[in-house]
């Protein structure tokens, strides 16, 4: 089974703030399936559905984005594959500009904290798509992933989520290195 984690705060303030793109994600491939999330495992929320041919599983935490990482054994207990290939994060990214979308196979958490959580459990080597929510003074504003989108960022951000669900499912028909080969755009007038 192929396994979408997506990195959001789970409190209703947090809806649709920068830091919850991972969950607008989920949200999209939820509702793709007809699918509610239901409690699944002790601290997170699961939706079932086929990314392609593969049974797939997207999974949002009832924890803080900084504790992201908590759930992971409780997935590996439950899915019975749970390898490189089947498991993926989607999140946010403050260094990229919005709509931008870049896929890696395994790498640093690059100062994201849910993604230094996640790390801490399973190191380096874990799939990740981080989804650019960037702009002019984002880094200098320590509550900038807290902020909601603008109205003109929520034309591109709607995009980016749906794109980002075709990128899923390349990931898990294709592989991670045709999904970044297709679906990876730091500049997102590239399309």
């Amino acid at each position: 089974m192929k396994t979408v984690l997506a990195i959001g705060n789970p409190d209703e303030k947090y809806a649709k703030t920068r830091h919850n793109i991972g969950w607008m994600v989920a949200d999209a491939l939820a509702a793709e399936w007809k699918e509610k999330f239901r409690k699944d495992g002790f601290e997170y929320w699961s939706a079932k559905g086929r990314l392609g041919r593969a049974a797939a599983v997207v999974v949002k935490t009832w924890t803080y984005v900084n504790e992201t990482g908590r759930v992971i054994p409780q997935l590996k207990s439950r899915e019975s594959e749970f390898g490189p290939d089947d498991f993926i994060v989607v999140c946010d990214d403050i260094a990229l500009p919005v709509g931008a979308i870049r896929i890696r196979a395994k790498g640093s958490s690059g100062g994201h904290n849910g993604l230094k959580s996640v790390e801490s459990v399973l190191g380096l080597e874990y799939a990740r798509m981080r989804l650019g929510v960037g702009g002019p003074g984002a880094a200098a504003n320590p509550d900038y992933v807290l902020g909601k989108f603008g109205t003109q960022d929520m034309k591109v951000v709607e995009e980016t989520v749906a794109t980002s669900v075709e990128a899923l499912k390349c990931w898990a028909a294709d592989g991670v290195e045709k999904a970044m080969t297709r679906f990876n755009r730091v500049d997102p007038q590239e399309d």
